[in-house]
Order: C-alpha cells, then structure tokens, then sequence
C-alpha cells in the first residue's frame, strides 16, 4: 500500500487581473502521508486556500502537478477525486433536515435507503449529535453545525478530507473546544486531513506536520515542535508564537553554532539554522531569535544583558515584560509566576540572561 497520500509538485497558481499577474502559489512542494493531519498556516493572502482550492479541483494549477492516491488528479473535475470539503460557513441546506443534509450525499451514489440510514446515524453518533437528525440547522448551535458539517463529509469515505478556516465563526471557547473534537475524530477515523487556518495556537494544537506560507512561497515544513523551537526564517519566528530578534555581532561561526556579542558587550553561543552552507563572517551581524519565556530577569548585575523596564503586566500565571535594552531595541519576555518572586516594575533597571540552548541564530 502507498504511504502517500497527496503529492504537490512544483505548483504554482498566477492569476491575471488586468495588466497585473499576480503569483498566489510560488513553485509549491509537499507530501503528505496516510492518515496525517497537515495544517497550512499563515497571513491573509499567503496563498494557503488557494492551494487547498487547487487540491480539491475548484482551482486548476498554472504550472506543476496534484497527485491524489497515486493518480495524477491535476485536470481532473472536483467529483473525480474522493475528496470531502468543510467549508468556512458550513454550507448546510436550511430546509432540511440534519438527517437528510448528511444522506443528501450519499443518495446522489443511489445507495440502498437502509445502507444510508446506518451511514447517517454512525455518523451522527461519532460527532457527538446522536437523536439530532430530525431537527434543522437554525435549531443548532454554531458548533453543532460543524458537527453536521463534518459528519456530512465522513460519512462519504473521502480519501482526503480539506477544511478551510473551519471554526473562524465560532467564539473562542467553542472554538478551542472544536478544534479538540476535529483533531480526537480525525485520529480516530485515521483520514488523511488538510486544515487552512491564520490561528497560530489552532495549528500548533491540530497538526501532525505544519506547512507555513508568506506571499505564495513556502516559508517551511515541519512538526508543531520543529516550527515553533527550531523557526528557519525570521518571518516564521515572528508569525508563530512571540519571538524577540535581536542583532547581535559575529565573534565565531563554528558550524553548528555561533558565538556572538550581546548588547552590553555580553557573549552568547547558541546552535544555528543549517538550511543554506553559508558561514558568518567575524563582525557580521546575525539574528539571534529568544522566545520571550526563554530569558530571566535578575537584578542589575554587572557582566549581564543590561535592560529597562517599560511595562509589567501581571496575568496571573506569568508576568509580561517588555524590556528595552542599551541601544534602544525593545523585546518582550514572560516570567512565570512563582510564589514570593518579585515583580519588576516600569523604569527599574534589571540584568537579563538568555537560555543559550533554546536561542537560534538565523542563517538567512
């Protein structure tokens, strides 16, 4: 049997709006495996729901090549391909009910009347709305909609099943909820899933694998935990999670790390991104990515990141700082709160360290 389950080669979507083209997906590169839960992350009009739209056949790639299951499914119509679609707004029929919105699939097969009954009810029961099916649409709630939404693609088989933005109508409990019930049903039924989402915290907390875009291209690929501690370009530290970039000035590169001057005078070695084989040439600026959870905050001590305090947030579990430090650049850092520590107010002056083994030089 074939691990993979969607190939995207080198594809790319331009559109034309008068004189302008405009280049939505740039030279596109992913696989995805069996049963894998792969979110696409990233600004409005990164290009993310267009490749989705390109995977499910409402858009034709300009250049490269989709392949579903081992068939090359590029020019082949939308109902060609086993795919099922969640859609942003759910997409229910208001006249019907929940039991014939989710059937109205399956009779489109002609399959036999009790084989459906089954479907839908096994269905209905695996989302959680057992004895909903004679009520209507308007008489569920935002997230019992998506259960139905959901339960009206699975109960299809699909070989691939796409969600695009699907809980951004939800409030924001309901929303952390669903995305817990999406990603437990996804494992359970082991479909193979692609999720568009801009929610940075929805994609770290969905995915097996996450795919992060910026104006078209494909910034990088990897595991929740590879994106957010090992970022490989400055845009995905910023865009995921918070992130401080500092400069700093290239004292050694040794390969796999770098030794550098802080401000304040203060060394730091820490490991470095290796995406190109370039090497940092002493005295060449480098940026050195700190989350805001990797720095401590110490009394003015000589030797130290020196820094001032402009505001202390206190938000019960952590306190949020922001930090300037001597030549003006300003930083973030989150100390969790322990009983009987001291909270820094603004204007103190304080001393900071930087975790050396959770810091990342970018090899930009």
């Amino acid at each position: 049997m074939n691990d993979i389950a969607l190939k995207i080669e080198n594809v790319s979507k331009v559109f034309s709006k008068g004189t302008e083209t405009i280049r939505a997906v740039d030279n596109a590169n992913i696989i995805v495996n069996q049963g894998e839960m792969v979110t696409f992350l990233g600004p409005s009009g990164c290009g993310k729901t267009t490749t989705l739209r390109m995977v499910a056949g409402f858009e034709l790639p300009t250049e490269g090549t989709i392949t579903i299951q081992g068939q090359d499914m590029t020019n082949m119509p939308v109902n060609k391909r086993g795919i099922g679609f969640v859609f942003q707004n759910y997409a229910l029929f208001p006249h019907m009910t929940i039991y014939n919105n989710i059937a109205y699939g399956l009779r489109t097969t002609k399959m036999d009347e009790k084989q459906i009954n089954k479907k839908v009810l096994d269905a209905l029961d695996l989302v959680g709305l057992k004895n909903a099916e004679r009520r209507y649409p308007n008489e569920l709630s935002g997230g019992e909609q998506q259960r139905v939404a959901l339960a009206r693609v699975i109960v299809m088989e699909p070989h691939l099943l796409l969600m695009d933005e699907p809980l951004s109508n939800l409030d924001v409990k309901l929303r952390i909820h669903m995305r817990t019930e999406i990603r437990k049903l996804q494992k359970k039924l082991g479909i193979t899933c692609l999720y568009v989402t801009h929610d940075q915290a929805e994609a770290l907390t969905v995915a097996d694998r996450i795919v992060v875009m910026s104006r078209g291209k494909i910034e990088q690929v990897g595991t929740p935990l590879e994106i957010y501690s090992r970022p490989k370009t400055a845009f995905v530290a910023d865009f995921i999670g918070q992130a401080n970039i500092i400069k700093t000035i290239v004292e050694k590169d040794n390969g796999k790390t770098i030794e550098a001057i802080l401000p304040g005078n203060v060394k730091i070695e820490s490991p470095k991104v290796e995406i190109t084989d370039k090497k940092f040439i002493n005295g060449a600026t480098a940026s050195l990515v700190v989350r805001p959870e990797n720095i401590i905050i110490k009394e003015k001590t000589i030797g130290l990141v020196q820094a001032t305090v402009i505001t202390s947030i206190f938000v019960g579990s952590h306190t949020e700082y922001e930090l300037q430090l001597e030549p003006g650049q300003i930083i973030q850092a989150s100390i969790d709160f322990q009983i009987n520590s001291k909270i820094y107010q603004e204007g103190d002056e304080v001393s900071l360290i930087f975790d050396n083994k959770a810091a990342l030089f970018l090899n930009e």
